[in-house]
């Protein structure tokens, strides 16, 4: 097999093991029905991944596939901090509100959420965690010296829980406001509105929140 045949192989295992996965759970899911789906030998998952756990890892990455954006910006230089979270919050919503991504991208995620597994760890540290430094770093930006870590923390879960809204409860919002309405609701709208709310968040007064929250965030 040439390498090109090679990839498109592994790609269409990852893709097939996510669906099944997706439908059926980890533990219910086995390697033969992902192979035969797959139209590959029933060895292919042992010899491109080492064995299933590995390719359910896999899928689950896939699944999530956070832009490179988010984990690496560069930004222009002179770039404002308010800006950037504009950045930020744009480039996730519009990876999230992706209506070409494949159903079991959510499908998989919501079921890994539910049930953790060592797909979940190692999303984290490869995806996650540098996705959250750069939030974390916008945010160090934005707050005063003064401001404990841990309100870093929570500003930035709440940043990411606002974008998320619009994924995972778009059926229950779009029937609340109606549809004519939710259908104004683009990428664009959405953008403006969660920065200038965190924005607003960010510079609301915090009285004896610092005493609650621990030390300041100069060092981090």
């Amino acid at each position: 097999m040439t390498d090109q045949e090679i990839e498109d192989t592994k790609q269409r295992l990852i893709t097939v093991a996510g669906e099944v996965f997706a439908e059926q759970g980890y533990r219910a899911a086995t390697v033969r029905e992902i192979c035969n789906r797959a139209r590959a030998n029933v060895a292919a998952v042992n010899y491109y991944f080492g064995d299933k756990e590995q390719l359910y890892i896999q899928a689950v990455q896939a699944a999530h596939c956070c832009p490179t954006e988010l984990m690496q910006p560069n930004w222009p230089a002179g770039m404002r901090a308010e800006e950037k979270l504009r950045f930020f919050v744009e480039h996730l919503l519009t990876h999230l509100l992706n209506d070409q991504r494949p159903a079991w991208h959510a499908q998989l995620m919501l079921r890994e959420m539910a049930d953790p597994t060592e797909a979940c760890v190692q999303l984290v540290e490869a995806y996650i965690r540098p996705t959250s430094a750069t939030l974390m770093g916008i945010l160090k930006e934005l707050l005063p010296e003064s401001a404990p870590i841990g309100e870093r923390w929570l500003i930035g879960a709440s940043i990411i829980a606002q974008c998320l809204f619009y994924k995972t409860q778009r059926p229950i919002f779009e029937r609340l406001i109606g549809s004519e309405q939710f259908a104004r609701l683009d990428v664009q709208t959405l953008t403006e509105h969660i920065t200038r709310f965190s924005l607003a968040a960010v510079t609301a007064p915090k009285a004896g929140l610092q005493e609650r929250l621990g030390p300041r965030n100069v060092t981090k």
